[in-house]
């Protein structure tokens, strides 16, 4: 009874040639069992008909026949594995994304290993001869993979076992002493520590660069974030500003209207008064007119001279003293226009001192200064000398233009510096993009990356515009302010002691750095010679 129980284990019944339970398992004269195909196929690619098994020599071919008691149990042991593996867990087959077993037929179960010898993938059941069997014991087992093909050599049709440092590729070992003879080739291991190292480094790198990307977009989020606070802040400043604008400008018309009103009222009750006044003096003469008409009608000697000094004409007005002067509103627009502008002025005071609330440290470089210019020992002060410096070719210096840049450049936001331009005749200031040409000839315009106004001749201010643009100022500054708004494209001037708007350029594209740009302008044998003077900012 237990005998007829006893079922041999699944690798009793492994064909040595192919590995798997017999298929019409046949036997030879030396009693070893295969498959009948595979012993067949094995003999017709030898020479000599031998056992695979035991290499026992066979004169001819022996004539095979299905062992029957073999077939039998090996279908039992087909019926136990199928049994085993429809009753095992459902992690045992394979999933989407896992390596299938290459031999099992209908469910593929999940493999364990692949065996980089016989180049198939094993499931559970059937990796177990490579594990106990001592002749499959040998070959190298790794975790499951696809395409086992593609580790062999496709031009040797051998493992690729080997890897070529100097052709960075993996290699066979006849490759080593073929096309890879004197290349520099170590085993896979080495090689595949090497890359790990290398792909630590790159991954390092990569999340290095991925850190500064984040830190990047932090800080494009943090200048959104400020950008949407100025913009609330101006929105804010500038619908106060208008409004109260609107409110004065309807102030001042109500009040120019209220006064031509009143002079328009006085001038017609005036009117009116002298005509109700001369209606009743008109009244009274015609009265008059009645009675010496009718007296001098009488006949009655006594009665006319007795009546005549009583005729006489009543007292009146001299009225050709007395006028109605015209109402008079020249200058009534005129004066309520100059309440407005001061108005206007007082306000532009109050938008500049905020403005000059975003004042930065600026320094002059050496480094682009004009070789004939001399800078103070702060970097504060600028002047031409009239004497070229033999100075390096860097090309930062600017050797058609008198000038220099500030030290300090500006890639955002809002800056504002000031610089005092008192006793000069001639100046040129404002910003500059970073990279502007700076040899050969030199054109001063937005265009050319240029924003800036000048001094000529001591009396002629320009705006150096796109044309250019004459300034009628009433007063030559004395101090400039510079104020410029990186975002908004807005580069302003002003005078700084009377608060008043110079000039601006709107509208600009800024992309790259801006610096300050200063030109002193030739000494013009010391009739120019003052200097450029970057001052300290005084907020009230």
């Amino acid at each position: 009874m237990a005998a007829a129980n006893y079922l041999p284990s699944e690798d009793q019944f492994l064909c040595s040639v192919c590995l798997d339970v017999f298929t019409d398992p046949v036997s030879t004269p030396c009693a070893h069992n295969f498959c009948k195909k595979c012993i067949n196929d094995y003999w017709n690619t030898n020479d000599q008909n031998t056992c695979p098994m035991c290499k026992k020599v066979f004169t001819s071919r022996p004539e095979l026949h299905v062992n029957t008691l073999v077939s039998e149990m090996v279908s039992h042991v087909r019926q136990s594995a199928q049994q085993k593996a429809s009753s095992s867990s459902e992690q045992q087959e394979s999933k989407p994304g896992e390596v299938p077993f290459d031999v099992c037929t209908g469910t593929k179960l999940k493999a364990l290993k692949s065996c980089l010898v016989c180049l198939v993938s094993y499931c559970e059941t059937h990796l177990e001869p490579h594990l106990t069997a001592s002749g499959l014991k040998r070959h190298q087992l790794i975790e499951p993979v696809e395409n086992l093909e593609g580790r062999m050599c496709p031009k040797h049709d051998k493992p690729l076992k080997l890897f070529c440092k100097t052709d960075q590729t993996c290699v066979c070992m006849l490759c080593t002493v073929l096309d890879h003879k004197m290349h520099n080739v170590v085993p896979l291991k080495e090689g595949y520590e090497g890359k790990k190292v290398e792909l630590e480094k790159t991954e390092a790198e990569i999340q290095k660069m991925i850190q500064k990307r984040r830190l990047k977009i932090q800080e494009v989020k943090h200048i959104v974030e400020l950008s949407e606070e100025d913009a609330d802040r101006e929105k804010a400043e500038g619908v106060q500003f208008f409004t109260d604008l609107k409110e004065s400008v309807e102030r001042k018309l109500n009040k120019l209207i209220n006064t031509i009103e009143e002079k328009r009222i006085t001038t017609k009750k005036q009117a009116e008064d002298s005509i109700k006044e001369l209606e009743q003096e008109i009244s009274e003469l015609k009265k008059r007119s009645t009675e010496v008409e009718k007296l001098s009608l009488s006949e009655d000697h006594l009665h006319l001279l007795q009546s005549f000094q009583l005729k006489h004409p009543p007292p009146t007005k001299d009225w050709t003293k007395v006028s109605v002067p015209p109402a008079s509103y020249e200058g009534t627009v005129r004066r309520a226009v100059s309440q407005l502008e001061e108005t206007l002025s007082e306000k532009m005071k109050k938008l500049f001192e905020v403005q000059m609330k975003f004042a930065v440290e600026v320094t002059l470089d050496p480094d682009t200064a004009h070789p004939c210019l001399i800078l103070s020992y702060d970097r504060k002060q600028v002047h031409d000398s009239d004497l070229w410096k033999n100075l390096p070719n860097n090309p930062e210096i600017c050797s058609t233009s008198v000038s220099v840049l500030a030290k300090q450049s500006f890639s955002s936001g809002r800056f504002y510096f000031e610089v005092q331009v008192k006793g000069k005749t001639d100046w040129t200031l404002g910003v500059t993009r970073e990279l502007s040409k700076r040899k050969g000839q030199l054109t001063s315009s937005p265009q050319k990356g240029y924003w800036t106004i000048c001094l000529i001749n001591g009396n002629e201010y320009e705006a150096n515009d796109d044309p250019e643009v004459v300034l009628s100022l009433k007063s030559g500054p004395q101090k400039v302010g510079v104020f410029v708004d990186y975002e908004e494209g807005l580069v302003s001037f002003y005078d700084v002691e009377a608060a008043a708007l110079i000039y601006s350029f709107t509208g600009c594209c800024f992309k790259k750095k801006r610096f300050p740009f200063f030109s002193p302008c030739l000494n013009d044998n010391g009739t120019n010679s003052v200097p450029l003077i970057i001052t300290p900012v005084r907020v009230n």
